[in-house]
Order: C-alpha cells, then structure tokens, then sequence
C-alpha cells in the first residue's frame, strides 16, 4: 500500500508539473502574440511615419524648387550642402558644382558675411536684405541681396546658415546711371572750359558706374581745338586718363600714352569710324595686340567706348574699362550715346562763345582805332575836303568829290532831317550829336553818328565842318541784339512764365514763394522704353514732339503751367505762379483732355500709346534756381505724392489722392481705388477721376 500511494503520489506530482508546464506554454504563447501585436503596430506605425516624412520632405522640396529667389544652405563653415533650381541658374552652376564646396565659390568676402550672419544670430535676429557681391561661373559680378538665419542644433558644429538671395544688379545698374547722368549734367552746367569739364566726366562714369579706368581719344593736341582730317586722315591719340587707385596701370598708361590709331584700327579707331558705342567683353580677345596684352596683364577685362557726336562731325571717343568681364550692356551703350552728344553739345557751345568774344574783342579793338570820317563842306554844301578814312568808307575818287554836293550823297530817308539841321546849323544854333545815312558810290548805305559846326567869316557861314564815326557795324549789331533779346526773351518765356520772368528782371538774386493751395499732374507714357527701342531716333522725336505739343495747347487752354518735361514725363501746375481758386479744376479738365487727346493721337498715327496720370494738391515751395540758366521748379511734399500718384498708377487711369478728390467731388465723377503704401507717408486712399458730372 505504501508503495501504492507512493506511486500514486509521484503519479499526481507528474500530472501537477505536466500541468503546470501547459499553463506556462499558454501563458507564454499568449504573450507572444500580444509582442507580435505591438510590433506589427509599431511598424505601422513606423511606415505610416516615414511615408508622412518622405511625403514632408518632396513637399518642402517642391516648395524649394518653385522659390523663385536664390537659396542656398551652408554648413557652419560655409561648406554648401544644398542649392536650388535658381541659385543654380542664378550663378551659372550645376548643382554637383556647387555641393560640398565653399560659398567663397560664388560670395566675395564670405568671412566678412558668415560673421555678421552669426552676429545677428546672436542677437536672436535673422540677416535681411544685405547686399553682397557675388560671382556667376563665368566670373560675371552680380549684387545679392541676402536674407540668412541660423538654423540651430544640439550641437553647434552642426548648425547650418540658410541664404535666400534676391538679384538686384539690374536696379544698382539703373541707380547707377542716374547718378551718373545727373552727375554729368550737373558737371556740364558747372564748368567754364573744356579742358576742365573732360577729367570731371572721365572721373563720374567710372565712379558711379564702377568702371576702372578711362581715357579720351581726339586727333587734336586736345578736343574742342581745330584740326585738318577730322575723319580718314584722323590720327587718334590719347590726351586724357583716369584712373582708380585700386589698380596698377602704370605700364599700361605708358603705352596708351606712346600709342596712335587711325580710323578703324583699335577701339577707339573702330568707334571713330563707326560713330557708334562699342563694347569689348573681354579685351584680352581683341585684335588690338598693342593694347589688349598690357591691359590683360594690369588685370582690365572688358571696356566699352562712345564717341563724342554733334550732328555728322565727331570730335573725340571715349573708353573705359573694368578688372570684371561684364556682359554687353545695352542699355548703358543707349546711355553713353546720349552723354555722348551732351559733351559734343557743351564742347560746341564753348567754341562758339569763344569765337563770339574774340570777334566782340577784335571789333572793340578795330572801332576804338579806326579813324573818323571828317568832311568840310560851304554853304551851298559842295565839298572843300574829306580826309582818307572818308574817301575809303564812301569809295569816292577825289575828281567826284569836286563835283559832288554834300545832299547828293544823302540817304533819301535823311534827307529832310539833315536839310533842317544844316539850315540851323549855318544860322548859329549849336547842335549837338547828329546822326546820318550816306550812300557809298557802289550803292550801300552807311550810318554815320557825329558832330557838325560851322565857322563863320564876318558874320557869313563859310565853312560847315562834321566828325562822324561810322556806325554801320554798330547799329547793326545793336539790332541783332534787339532781335536776340527778343529771341531770349521769347524763349525765356517758353520755359518761364511772363510773372516770373519780369520779377527775374527786376530782382534776380532772390525768386522763392510758398505756395499754399495748388494742384499738381504728373503723366508718364507707359512702356516708353519699350516703344523707343521699336522706332527711329527721328520717328521718335516726332511722335514726342506731337504729344507734347497737344499736352502744351492744353496747358495753355486752361490758365496752367508747365513746369518741365523729361524724356517722356510731363509736369503741370495749377494756382501757380497766379493764384486761382479753380486750380483743382483746371486740372482736372486737363486731364481728361490729355486722355481724348492720346486717344486721337494714336488713331490719327496708328499708334498705341497709354499715359498714367497722378494728381495731388496742396502746398509748394516755387523758385527760380541757377540764375546762369534760368531754371525754375516746385518742391514739396505735393510734388513728390503727384509723382507717386503717377507712378504708381495705371495706365489709361487719372488717379488723384483724397485731398484732390475732396475738392472736385461735387463736380466729377470718381470711382474710390483704395489704400497704397507710400514710402514716408504710409497708407493713402486714392481715386480715380472718371468724369465731369453732367
């Protein structure tokens, strides 16, 4: 029995573990699939990640691709790691050209750039727009302006600089030029001679353009003075340099200076017969051999010149380089022209004053030496003598003389005028200053201005003795004055009005008034630029001169007043320099007639012109500045809004600021245009002036 129960006992234990193992076999299954679970869940869920990753990063990669302005992400040290679409066509660069090298590639300076970026990183602020110069694959400058932040990591040698850079060469090219243009214009009204206004200009194109180097060309010892063989028989040399000091060109100044050309030969030579700008990309391929060498080995690339042009003569060429190869530049070629053709004009205005005073001094000089013509004539008026200055100015011979009387050679206009004077002459008046016109024996007329006395023998008039200084030239030149005074005058008016004008007679030195209430216009034809370039010169001018030949009959028809057009821009005034309630009015009118007007210019011309027009009042200050050339303007606050009105507007559209719509909102019809930003001023309502009511 007891080994029954023992048996039965190791039995139950055998059965007790075989269940204890089961259970365990099913807990441990159980767990199994509940791990397997949170695997395949957490697998999904990993799936469903990186799916919403990948679909995040093709999307900001799509996002990046479209930007439209440069991007570039560097590391801390300026290794590139990523660049977009247009960084790539921006800088001329493959993207693998660009990945994993320095951004010094295509950033001068970078250093000076990487350190302000951190800088403002610093101060928790991102870099905007800081212009940097930047190079194409081709070694083409370009200015960027840059907006760069840190993006920032646990660990800062990871950190990376993203750049997002905007081209702005384009608008630093037009800054540019303008102060160019105005800087030699104002160089033009400024100087007195030649030789002194020719360094001056050399030195302003290179400084406002960012040009190196520049030298002038003429077959004269220096321009403006006369040579033989302006054209093919020219021999062209350079009698003006200017330079940069950051750049060596001593050699190469040396040659220029010991080099000659004739027409076609070299680039002056090639201009000069041209008469035409030319451009160079790279001198270091011209044919020149003479000049492109040393010019390469001083570190200058490209160069451009213009010729200086009056009408069909040409008197000097004007060339300049720079240490960067630039591409051809149209529009500057179009600029230098013109500044061109504004030298040649300065140059022959000087020439002609010039002349003009050395025959003013060469007249002086003969009329303060020149002998009088002195007769002596009895009483019946038959000759007694005439000295030689007499017999030389009439042409009579001495036999004529003798039998000639003293009315036969009077001018019938003065007869009766001398007749009198010699009756009161031989009764014992004293007369003094009497004027004359004798006629020469070859049938000219000469005005005599003198003296005439009589002597008397016994109380009887034997002698009847004159002293004339012969005045032809004089009265004559007096006339021309007169008639150029009214010419000036004229013209004067022309650009001054009548109020003005004889206030400038009566006290230049001081021309300025406050003017509280008036009206300003500013019109603008749209896409000038764009049509200039589609026609002629002279096809051009023509058209101009019609628009603003119509624009100056209105100005007329309503009691207004230009103040100045430039190039294609028109400026009127109303309440000035006469103060008028309807000021506002009158403008207003205007402007809905330069519309009809534009409109009936291009069916009569076939054309397709479109003008902007802004319109504001208020308050001016108006004067006459540069009393050597007579010039008047507006300034103010008035000024400057009429011309953000203009452009800022829309073409075919009269748009005019509230305070210009308060004043003609009972009479016209207008049509609210909303807010615009205006810099300085902030956010303005403005309108468009539609139409007079009824």
């Amino acid at each position: 029995m007891i080994v029954t129960f023992t048996n039965f006992a190791q039995t139950g234990l055998y059965i007790d573990q075989t269940f204890e193992r089961i259970a365990k076999r099913i807990i441990s299954g159980t767990e199994l699939l509940i791990l397997n679970y949170r695997c395949d869940s957490r697998a999904n869920e990993n799936n469903l990640l990186s799916s919403a990753l990948i679909s995040s990063k093709n999307y900001m990669e799509q996002v990046i691709t479209s930007i439209a302005d440069a991007l570039l992400v560097t590391s801390r040290t300026g290794k590139i790691k990523k660049v977009n679409r247009a960084a790539q066509e921006l800088f001329g660069f493959r993207e693998e050209e660009l990945i994993n090298q320095p951004i010094s590639l295509i950033i001068d300076n970078n250093q000076v750039l990487i350190q302000a970026i951190y800088q403002h990183s610093y101060l928790k602020r991102n870099l905007q727009n800081l212009e940097v110069v930047c190079r194409t694959k081709t070694r083409e400058k370009l200015l960027i302006a840059f907006s760069c932040s840190v993006i920032a990591k646990k660990t800062e040698e990871l950190e990376d600089i993203v750049y997002i850079g905007r081209d702005i060469t384009a608008w630093q090219r037009r800054e540019q030029r303008t102060s160019a243009q105005y800087a030699i214009t104002r160089i033009l009204s400024e100087s007195q001679t030649i030789k002194q206004v020719i360094p001056q200009i050399l030195q302003s194109i290179c400084q406002n353009l960012e040009w190196d180097l520049g030298e002038l060309w003429t077959p004269n010892q220096y321009i403006g003075t006369s040579v033989q063989g302006h054209s093919l028989n020219a021999v062209l040399r350079c009698v003006e340099i200017w330079s940069s000091r950051v750049i060596s060109v001593r050699e190469f100044k040396a040659i220029t200076w010991q080099t000659t050309y004739i027409p076609s030969v070299g680039l002056p030579g090639r201009i000069w017969i041209r008469r035409l700008p030319l451009w160079i990309k790279d001198i270091a391929e011209d044919q020149d051999k003479r000049r492109s060498q040393p010019a390469a080995e001083a570190g200058l690339h490209t160069a451009f010149g213009f010729p200086i042009l009056d009408d069909s003569e040409i008197l000097g060429v004007m060339v300049f380089f720079s240490r960067d190869v630039q591409p051809k530049d149209k529009d500057l070629l179009q600029m230098v022209g013109s500044i061109g053709s504004q030298i040649a004009q300065f140059i022959k205005r000087k020439q002609a004053e010039d002349a003009l005073v050395e025959s003013e001094e060469r007249y002086r000089d003969l009329f303060e030496n020149a002998n009088d013509l002195i007769q002596c004539v009895n009483a019946s008026g038959h000759f007694l003598y005439v000295n030689r200055a007499w017999r030389e100015s009439l042409g009579y011979g001495e036999a004529e003389i003798a039998n000639m009387n003293i009315f036969d050679i009077i001018h019938p206009e003065f007869k009766q005028h001398c007749l009198q004077r010699f009756y009161r002459v031989i009764s014992g008046e004293k007369i003094g200053q009497v004027e004359a016109a004798f006629v020469t024996k070859n049938g000219q007329t000469i005005f005599l201005e003198g003296n005439i006395n009589c002597k008397f023998v016994e109380g009887h008039p034997v002698a009847i003795r004159g002293i004339f200084r012969n005045v032809t030239q004089r009265l004559a030149a007096e006339a021309a004055l007169r008639h150029q005074q009214e010419e000036t005058e004229r013209l004067l008016l022309n650009i001054l009005p009548a109020a003005i004008l004889k206030e400038l007679k009566e006290q230049p030195p001081k021309i300025a008034e406050d003017f509280a209430d008036v009206t300003v216009l500013f019109t603008d034809i749209v896409r000038f630029t764009e049509i200039a370039t589609s026609m002629s010169a002279i096809q051009l001018v023509n058209l101009l001169n019609g628009i603003f030949s119509t624009f100056h009959r209105l100005t007329k028809r309503y009691g207004l007043e230009r103040i100045k057009n430039i190039s294609d821009a028109y400026m009127v005034v109303g309440g000035w320099p006469i103060r008028r309630s309807d000021h506002a009015q009158a403008i207003a009118l205007m402007a809905l007639d330069m519309q009809t007007a534009i409109a009936l210019f291009n069916t009569e011309n076939n054309q397709n012109f479109s003008i902007r027009i802004g319109i504001h009042s208020g308050s001016v200050v108006a004067g006459v500045i540069d009393l050597n050339k007579f010039t008047y303007d507006l300034w103010g606050d008035t000024v400057n809004i009429a011309s953000c009105m203009e452009s800022q507007g829309i073409a075919g559209r009269i748009q005019v600021t509230e305070d210009t719509y308060k004043c003609l909102c009972d009479e016209f019809i207008f049509e609210k245009q909303g807010d615009i930003e205006l810099k300085g001023k902030g956010k303005i309502t403005t309108y468009f002036l539609i139409g007079q009511k009824g």
